[in-house]
């Protein structure tokens, strides 16, 4: 399972590279002649309401939906990584608060506040990406707080506090080494919760405007023809879930080799 995962999801990061260039029609050419014809080798996954290839539009839309995903996910470890650590080291009155924020970043819903986000700074992307990514700070936060919780009581640490050690140089030296691979697992998993994300609000029309082709985008208009095409959903919908799996069972083996270490 794990090698099929890899393959995956090196098909698409090669996708999200060159899309726009392995497409093998112009994802935003109209052919109102060819609207909403079944696949033929011409076009393997048929073509919209518009008479665009929907395998095109997949394949160039890849890019976006993993930038988008990413783009969450970095600022999910941005804001919550430092901040773990930082509570565990600067004494009580920084970890009250740092908690107290955590737990009100946690009540927050993601796809309203993106929403929200949007609608005060702009229907765009980075905007919408900028505020799940915020709400991805504090998994982030309390699962490197909890992996150097362990830490701050181990002997070596408490060794080179009593040589003199700056708490800069035991995180550097001593922490960040130990916790990076639980951040690594925890920003995979993180990972396919930003592609779902990013599908949801781009099959709400939210980030990215018609006609830029996305995941989400191409998953939304064919459910507005479900009479004629009903098999037409299946296809980004599995993209979508296939992808997310590759994810969550890369993240879930990497997680068991940790804790058999």
């Amino acid at each position: 399972m794990r090698r099929l995962a890899l393959a995956g999801l090196l098909l698409v990061a090669v996708l999200a590279v060159a899309g726009g260039l392995l497409a093998p029609h112009d994802p935003l050419l109209q052919d109102p002649d060819l609207a909403l014809h079944a696949p033929t080798w011409a076009h393997p996954f048929g073509t919209d309401y518009l008479g665009r290839d929907v395998l095109s539009r997949l394949v160039a839309g890849t890019g976006t939906t993993v930038v988008a995903a990413i783009e969450s996910v970095g600022v999910g470890l941005l804001l919550g990584v430092a901040p773990g650590l930082a509570s565990l080291w600067l004494g009580r009155g920084v970890e009250w608060v740092l908690l107290r924020a955590v737990d009100a970043l946690m009540t927050l819903p993601f796809i309203v506040f993106a929403v929200a986000v949007t609608g005060i700074l702009g229907n765009g992307l980075t905007q919408a990406m900028l505020a799940i990514g915020v709400l991805f700070a504090p998994l982030f936060f309390r699962v490197t707080r909890a992996a150097g919780l362990a830490l701050t009581r181990a002997q070596y640490v408490e060794a080179a506090e009593l040589f003199g050690a700056s708490r800069a140089r035991i995180l550097r030296t001593h922490v960040w080494g130990k916790v990076l691979p639980t951040v690594a697992v925890t920003a995979a998993q993180a990972a396919g919760g930003a592609l779902l994300a990013v599908s949801s609000l781009t099959f709400l029309g939210i980030g990215v405007q018609p006609p830029a082709p996305t995941w989400g985008g191409v998953l939304a208009s064919d459910l507005g023809f479900l009479a004629q095409q009903p098999w037409a959903p299946v296809i980004p919908a599995a993209l979508i879930a296939l992808t997310v799996a590759a994810l969550n069972t890369l993240a879930d083996d990497r997680g068991t080799l940790r804790a058999a270490r």
